[in-house]
């Protein structure tokens, strides 16, 4: 690991940044110069003064998505500022295009205001096919999308949230059908109730998760739990059906899934020991989970997925976010709906056959490249079914 950052640190240098603009038309002469530039540029101007819809048409912006952050909860730095986020927007950028041919663009933004936040962002919007929110903090970041979705017309989707929901669900049904349980029956311990945990909890449960238990610092999430923010007062009233209280270690005991979004080390082999037979368990916490693969296998967890690509069955928002917004770039989708979000779950976990199925082969990897098109294709045929298409 130290190795790795050394390199990157020096690569970064020699970098200098990792995307760039290149122009799509020649300037090599003055009648190139006319048409790229004045006088010949004012009639685009004019057709989309016309109608606002032309500038998908006459400009990049069907293909373009800003990638923004406010650089307050930047991988698992925590709030290091826009500034030192923007090597993160910037590779997230890189993916983008690398993996969708989508054309992304970073912007670091120096508040941390929600109000702020959502007016500077909707005044950026018409530059944009899509908006892509990235690090930040909880519970600010559901109020910001939120608000967000309400006025923009072009889709806005925070990845932190919903990439992550949308990949672990693609790994979990998978993992189900190795282990031979049913979504429906099976109990589901979910550590760390910020961005990702709130995000998976609703996904799950629409997936058909019914038996599912929050936890946060405090505990066990549960109604009536004094110094809940709204987030997490709504996820008790649809969470913890039999109403447990106490820690971590009492949620584990004969749950068939856990799944952290939390804290490194800080699930032993005793916890996983206690859980049913067959468990399935998802340290996601990054560079180092929860538990290490070795320590939750010697304890008898049967599938292990992390957020690490040095260890089987990465569990990698790269999975989702580019064919998303290609698809729904395609398709000038006015949002991002849940139906989008549900598809791409199934069309991932529907990329690795059952006769291919195993313990250490429940989700495409990173670099497969038939990944971008399928949950486009998966994101457009959602668009066209719930009307959310404008092409």
């Amino acid at each position: 690991m130290e190795n790795i950052r050394e390199e990157s640190l020096k690569k970064h240098y020699e970098w200098k940044g990792k995307i760039e603009v290149v122009a799509r038309c020649s300037v090599n002469d003055r009648r190139d110069l006319s048409l790229a530039y004045t006088p010949g540029v004012a009639e685009p101007c004019l057709q989309i003064q016309a109608d606002p819809d032309k500038s998908y048409d006459l400009t990049r912006r069907s293909n373009l998505v800003a990638v923004i952050t406010d650089g307050s909860a930047v991988l698992g730095l925590g709030d290091i500022g826009p500034e030192a986020g923007m090597p993160v927007m910037e590779g997230k950028c890189a993916l983008f295009k690398a993996f969708a041919d989508v054309d992304a663009f970073p912007l670091c933004i120096r508040t941390q205001d929600v109000d702020e936040l959502v007016r500077t962002i909707y005044l950026l919007s018409g530059s944009f096919g899509g908006i892509n929110l990235e690090d930040i903090a909880a519970p600010r970041c559901f109020e910001i999308e939120e608000k967000l979705k309400a006025i923009c017309d072009v889709p806005v989707f925070h990845d932190d949230q919903h990439g992550t929901a949308i990949v672990l669900a693609a790994a979990l049904i998978n993992a189900l059908k190795v282990v031979k349980k049913d979504i429906s029956k099976v109990r589901v311990v979910i550590n760390g109730a910020g961005a990702a945990g709130c995000a998976i909890g609703k996904h799950l449960l629409t997936l058909g998760v019914r038996d599912l238990i929050m936890v946060d610092r405090f505990g066990i999430i549960c109604r009536g739990m004094e110094g809940l923010n709204e987030a997490h007062r709504a996820l008790a009233e649809i969470t913890n059906p039999r109403h447990l209280r106490g820690s971590l270690a009492d949620a584990m005991k004969d749950a068939d899934v856990f799944i952290g979004v939390s804290a490194p080390n800080i699930v032993s082999e005793e916890m996983v020991a206690s859980m049913a037979s067959d468990a399935i368990v998802f340290p996601m916490a990054n560079p180092t989970p929860e538990i290490m693969p070795d320590a939750a296998k010697r304890a008898g967890a049967r599938i292990v997925g992390t957020g690490r690509s040095d260890f089987p069955n990465q569990i990698n928002n790269v999975l989702a976010f580019p064919g998303i917004f290609r698809g729904a770039l395609d398709c000038r989708a006015t949002c991002i709906n849940e139906e989008m979000k549900i598809a791409t779950s199934y069309a991932l976990a529907a990329l690795i056959p059952d006769e291919e199925l195993s313990d250490e082969n429940i989700i495409p990897t990173a670099l497969d490249r038939r990944v971008a098109p399928a949950v486009a294709a998966a994101v457009i045929e959602a668009a066209h079914k719930t009307g959310v298409n404008r092409i």
